[in-house]
C-alpha cells in the first residue's frame, strides 16, 4: 500500500485513480474524499485496485461508528467508478486491513457486456 499524501509525487496510473477519487464526495464534510482525509492509501495494479479508508470496523463487512452510512456511500461510490469500468477487481479495506468492500470479476465480463435490458 502507498500511503496517501496530497503532495506526494504519484506515477501516472495512480494520478488517474486519484483524479477519479477526487470526484467522490464525502457526505460528512461535503468535500471530496481526498481533501477530507478519508483515503488512507491505495495500490494500483493493471487489473486490480485496492483502497484503504481511514476508519475501523468491528469485523468484516460490519462498519461501526457515527459515520457508518457515510462510509457505506463512499465504498459504493468507489465501486461504481472503478469496478468493471476500469478494474476487474476492486477491494476496499479499513485501517485494520479488514475487507469492507469487494468486487471480483470472476467471469471476465467487460463494461460493454452490461445492458439495461433484462434477458
Amino acid at each position: 500500500m502507498k500511503v496517501y499524501t496530497p503532495d506526494r509525487e504519484w506515477p501516472p496510473e495512480y494520478r488517474e485513480v486519484l483524479e477519479e477519487l477526487g470526484k467522490i464526495t464525502d457526505p460528512v464534510t461535503g468535500g471530496d474524499v481526498l481533501d477530507s482525509g478519508v483515503i488512507a492509501g491505495l495500490e494500483v495494479g493493471e487489473r486490480v485496485l485496492k483502497v484503504w479508508l481511514k476508519f475501523e470496523s468491528n469485523a468484516e463487512h460490519n462498519i461501526i461508528g457515527e459515520s457508518a452510512i457515510a462510509y457505506s456511500k463512499i465504498i459504493g461510490d468507489i465501486m461504481e467508478r472503478f469496478a468493471l469500468v476500469r478494474f476487474d477487481n476492486v477491494y476496499v479495506y479499513d485501517l485494520g486491513n479488514h475487507l469492507v468492500g469487494v468486487f471480483e470479476n470472476k467471469k471476465g465480463y467487460k463494461a460493454g457486456d452490461l445492458s439495461g435490458e433484462r434477458v
